[in-house]
């Protein structure tokens, strides 16, 4: 059958498409005027629902509900329909119009909102649908998980906290979260819930928490011990030390709890384990792992793993919650703490935990696979398509609404349609086979990022071709093999960094398909003799890759060949990495598990796992993960840095 190609400007009706580019722009700058005098101009244009959501969107504040309701069944079935339906809900619960609300809450398919099941819940409770026990455990669990301020989860933990059904100590709670990531403006909106003076306390202590805990600055103010819990939850997020000393002052140990004890412990341990110091296990000790965060005791499982101290990672992994503990990470490393113990009950427990996660897909996956004696092996791929299941997919409004918007320029706006239609339109989403023609609606116009993305969520049937596609396959394998680059870490980052698309920009202003930044573009140009580069340039497809291969060779050099520091530096810098590598000589698994950035950490991993998957693909061969992650250590002193100047 032949491929869907997307329609070229000549098929489509131009005036309507440049009326619908004029609405989107209107809606960036909310004239709600332009907007309502352009909406006939798309009326039957295959993005009609976009424009229509526009328009209503800029009045929502004044429309009637009968207008709103009207635009929602002019746009039934599509991701815009649900979308203007989840605005107007926010709304309706800031506005308290209850009836509305509970009107419209069942007909929103994608309740992928906190915000709005706060305000179900609270909604269910009130009448009589929740029993308001029941209502305050989830609010919690909505409100504690909600990264920024809000009004949906703060308005019901409110309401629950003034009838008896929500506890003092869960705002204490959110506050120690928002402190300890650093948003104390969402530690001072939960701790207005409980005194109002107590925020603008709050907000002085962020600010200079050594301050406040000061014995001549505090004997004269107001204070609880959980003011001083969070000041030393501050004050530890820069200085560890500093705060393991406070907390050792005799006041603080006799009016503080063995729970909020517990919990500082954590967290003083935490920020040491981050920055890499030797003593971070001497703090987890002094606190009770019963009143440890799971994200403390993940960094105390990191610290031991980096001591080799297999009977504390053993004591960690245990103290975590059951659904840490299911994490692949932490079962893998349960696996290696028990085969420490070097005992056939262990041993046996150990292989069964590996055996639990042991796969192709994800780092951990496939460490456990070569720790059970097997490797990654290229793998077959589902039977091919039938006709009909193609037919289908290209038939699929939300998909060709889609595939529209993207040619139009408007790529976010065709992602999140396409995203809707793949994994929110039916309730659980698009069964595998429908997803892998999606998918290959996707590949065959080289939208590889919602080829990749639609193809992972598969269940049973697994096309390492659509979640592993090697796009320029001529032009990266060359450019690779000429430097001397294995093209499948090539591969295994761009994929990472941009899912392939050429366009791709980051919030820091990388580009391209390697993510280059502006900076580092030139610093490369100029290394490789590039004289007549222009920054303009980091966009095209050849001149990226040429760029992006060259930087990330002058990396690999300059970090000894080791591929989990290069990759590091890739997305970190290089000067983080050459500090993370100092101490002892770890496995590459251990140095990678013990990376103080989440999000470098995770982009290791999956550059690693992703160039392993590409070997095996292009190769035809078994591949190693561990042998790529190699050991980690500090540089030779005798060995001068290749690139000193590396940005």
């Amino acid at each position: 059958m032949a491929a869907l190609a997307l329609p070229s400007l000549a098929w489509s009706q131009a005036p309507a498409d440049q009326a619908l580019l004029d609405m989107r722009d209107a809606f960036r700058r909310n004239n709600a005027t332009q907007l309502s005098a352009l909406l006939p101009s798309v009326r039957g244009h295959a993005l009609e629902p976009m424009a229509r959501y526009w328009e209503t969107r800029a009045r929502l504040d004044t429309a009637s509900p009968d207008q709103i309701r009207a635009a929602l069944d002019a746009m039934a079935g599509t991701y815009w329909e649900d979308r203007l339906r989840n605005d107007w809900l926010l709304q309706l619960g800031r506005n308290r119009d209850w009836t509305n609300f509970a009107a419209e809450l069942p007909r929103f398919r994608m309740n992928d909102d906190r915000q709005v099941r706060c305000y179900g819940l609270l909604l269910d409770a009130s009448n009589g649908k929740l029993a308001p026990d029941a209502a305050a455990q989830r609010v919690r669990q909505e409100w504690l998980a909600q990264r920024d301020t809000d009004d949906g989860c703060q308005t019901a933990a409110r309401a629950l906290l003034e009838s008896g059904h929500l506890t003092a100590q869960t705002v204490w709670h959110r506050a120690r979260l928002a402190m300890e990531t650093g948003r104390p403006k969402v530690a001072s909106q939960a701790l207005a819930l409980l005194k109002p003076e107590w925020a603008a306390m709050l907000d002085d202590i962020s600010a200079a928490p050594a301050k406040y805990l000061d014995e001549k600055i505090t004997a004269i103010r107001p204070r609880t011990k959980e003011l001083v819990t969070l000041a030393i939850i501050r004050l530890a997020s820069n200085d560890p030390d500093g705060a393991a000393a406070e907390l050792e002052r005799t006041r603080w140990r006799a009016q503080l709890t063995h729970e909020e004890k517990g919990w500082l412990w954590g967290v003083i341990g935490k920020r040491a384990a981050q920055k890499l110091q030797t003593n971070a296990l001497d703090y987890f000790a002094k606190g009770d792992t019963r009143h440890m965060h799971d994200d403390h005791l993940a960094w105390m499982a990191r610290a031991a793993l980096r001591a080799s101290r297999w009977d504390t990672v053993r004591e960690a992994i245990g103290a975590m919650s059951d659904t840490q503990q299911r994490d692949a990470t932490w079962v893998y490393w349960q696996a290696r703490a028990l085969q420490a113990r070097q005992d056939p009950a262990s041993a046996a427990r150990a292989r069964q935990l590996l055996e639990s996660i042991a796969s192709p897909h994800g780092f951990y996956e496939q460490l456990a696979l070569e720790d059970l004696g097997r490797r990654v092996a290229p793998q077959p791929l589902p039977a091919p398509l039938t006709p009909q299941e193609i037919a289908n997919a290209e038939r699929d409004p939300g998909l060709q609404r889609a595939l529209t918007a993207v040619r139009l320029g408007l790529r976010s706006e065709g992602v999140r349609e396409w995203n809707y239609t793949v994994a929110l339109h039916t309730p659980g989403g698009m069964e595998d086979r429908e997803l892998l023609a999606a998918a290959d609606i996707a590949c065959r116009n080289a939208l590889w990022d919602r080829c990749i993305n639609t193809s992972l969520r598969t269940r049973d049937q697994v096309h390492m071709g659509q979640r592993f596609p090697t796009p320029y396959k001529d032009a990266v394998v060359a450019r690779a093999r000429d430097i001397g680059l294995d093209p499948a870490y090539v591969y295994g980052l761009i994929r990472q960094e941009s899912r392939f698309v050429t366009e791709a920009r980051s919030g820091v202003g990388a580009s391209g398909l390697m993510q280059v930044m502006p900076a580092t573009a030139r610093w490369t140009a100029k290394k490789i003799g590039l004289t007549d580069f222009q920054p303009h340039q980091i966009n095209d497809k050849d001149t990226n890759i040429r760029i992006g291969t060259a930087y990330l060779k002058l990396a690999l050099d300059d970090f000894d060949g080791s591929l989990p520091l290069a990759a590091a530096a890739y997305n970190a810098g290089p000067n983080r990495s050459r500090a993370w590598r100092n101490g002892p000589v770890l496995a590459g698994e251990v140095w990678t598990e013990n990376i103080p950035f989440e999000e470098t950490r995770d982009y290791v991993k999956r550059v690693l796992s992703n160039t392993t998957l590409y070997a095996a693909q292009l190769t035809g061969q078994e591949q190693s993960l561990r042998a790529r992650l190699g050991t980690v250590g500090p540089r030779n002193a005798a060995t001068p840095e290749p690139s000193p100047d590396l940005p």
